[in-house]
């Protein structure tokens, strides 16, 4: 894993951004946020197991599915079951040891 911290990089109303194998950080202080880099190291773990592009492919269309769905981006992204996952797990810091294979799926 590599941290760049860009604030140019990161979308409007978002904190940080995974693209295998860098975690893209909007603010200094997220590098010491234990949390936050756990959150973005299990999606380190998914883009791996999804062998990277398919899981950018599969994020893009669950996101426009939800959208079409909630028909809020906020709520889009939050019922992808990639964030669903990272979310409910983030503050487990021992997470990652003990996470099954393919562990999103349950959080379809």
């Amino acid at each position: 894993m590599f941290l760049i911290v860009s604030k140019y990089l990161i979308p409007k109303g978002y904190r940080g951004l995974t693209l295998f194998p860098f975690v893209f950080v909007k603010y200094r202080f997220d590098i010491d946020n234990l949390v936050f880099i756990n959150h973005e190291r299990i999606h380190l773990r998914q883009q791996l197991e999804l062998l990277i592009i398919p899981f950018y492919v599969w994020y893009i269309i669950a996101f426009f599915i939800r959208l079409i769905q909630f028909k809020s981006k906020d709520l889009a992204y939050r019922n992808i079951s990639f964030e669903k996952e990272a979310y409910s797990n983030e503050r487990n810091l021992d997470y990652l040891k003990q996470r099954p294979f393919w562990e999103f799926l349950k959080y379809g």
